[in-house]
């Protein structure tokens, strides 16, 4: 009888989650768009960094909404790619920091806060949508990994165009892309833990 019951409730929470990627989904890749043309136009390597996340949060509900309704297994292995993807992104931005720290100029600070400020609404704006999935599975703490670590890249975005502002240095921003890399490890790092442990347990 119970499993009858559960039943329902779990189609009804994964209608929803679908519908909460779709949305998260066309969010994410307006902002890739908007933050790449604004990140060149400054010379921001914080909003680039942060533009190749939502373009790495993009694919990434596209992954999640293409195993929906699969075998665990796969949600899993969806979770696998995400975590390494995740990895890959923070060694990236964290290498274009070290660069810039021998290369690069300021950046125009005006363009990087009123992005970085877009960039925080919509993140915020998906962070809570993507809440009541956050104690899911390993694909569904993925996906909800990824929407807070953007909100808290981009509250670093608007600190670090103050501090451009403030002081003309591009220190700030090379601060910023490597608190960006932190963070990415980290979800990577838990994100593959805990799908590596799923895995696990579906070959036992």
């Amino acid at each position: 009888m119970s499993a009858h019951c559960c039943a329902p409730q779990a189609a009804a929470k994964t209608q929803a989650f679908r519908r909460a990627l779709w949305i998260a989904l066309a969010v994410n890749a307006s902002m890739f768009v908007l933050e790449i043309v604004a990140g060149v136009s400054a010379g921001s390597l914080a909003l680039l960094a942060d533009a190749l996340d939502f373009f790495g949060d993009s694919a990434n509900y596209a992954i999640s909404l293409l195993v929906l309704g699969m075998l665990p297994v796969w949600h899993a292995r969806a979770a696998m790619l995400k975590g390494l993807s995740m990895g890959v992104f923070g060694c990236f931005v964290l290498g274009a920091a070290l660069w810039r720290v021998w290369q690069g100029a300021a950046p125009e600070p005006i363009t990087m806060g009123v992005v970085g400020v877009l960039a925080l609404l919509a993140n915020v704006a998906v962070a809570w949508l993507l809440y009541a999935f956050r104690e899911g599975n390993a694909n569904m703490r993925s996906v909800w990994l990824c929407s807070r670590n953007d909100a808290l890249g981009n509250l670093a975005v608007v600190a670090a165009a103050v501090g451009v502002f403030g002081t003309g240095s591009h220190w700030p921003d090379v601060a910023v892309a490597a608190v960006m890399a932190s963070l990415a490890l980290t979800a990577s790092v838990q994100v593959v833990v805990q799908a590596r442990a799923e895995l696990r347990g579906q070959q036992a």
